[in-house]
């Protein structure tokens, strides 16, 4: 059974930077794409397939071609590491509006993996 799993999330002081990690397991099969969302606010996780709101943050393939939306260029890197099946998710220069709920989810032979989802607080 495929697994997501989170980590990262928590406390971060607005102006530093935070790395998200997700790491898949329970397949032998390749992670086509990895991407991460964001539910701007949010205050608790959402459960699986019960997800409203999401803003797509970015995606990465595993051939390393990487996709961000306008609103998330410049401060959001998404990265991989095939061998690990984990991706991360640096936020630079937090700023206050980051704030809220982060998924990652997978594509893997074409069907969607969620993870349980990372809480980010923002202090200033």
């Amino acid at each position: 059974q495929v697994h997501l799993v989170e980590s990262g999330g928590g406390l971060v002081r607005a102006g530093d930077s935070l790395i998200l990690s997700c790491t898949v397991s329970g397949t032998n099969a390749n992670v086509d794409i990895m991407a991460w969302h964001r539910q701007p606010g949010a205050r608790h996780l959402q459960t699986v397939g019960n997800h409203v709101d999401l803003q797509l943050v970015a995606t990465k393939s595993i051939g390393g071609i990487t996709h961000r939306p306008d609103s998330f260029k410049g401060r959001f890197d998404i990265s991989r590491d095939n061998a690990k099946n984990t991706a991360f998710l640096q936020i630079n220069r937090v700023k206050p509006e980051d704030a809220g709920a982060y998924y990652c989810s997978a594509s893997i032979r074409g069907l969607p993996y969620w993870g349980q989802g990372s809480l980010v607080t923002v202090y200033t």
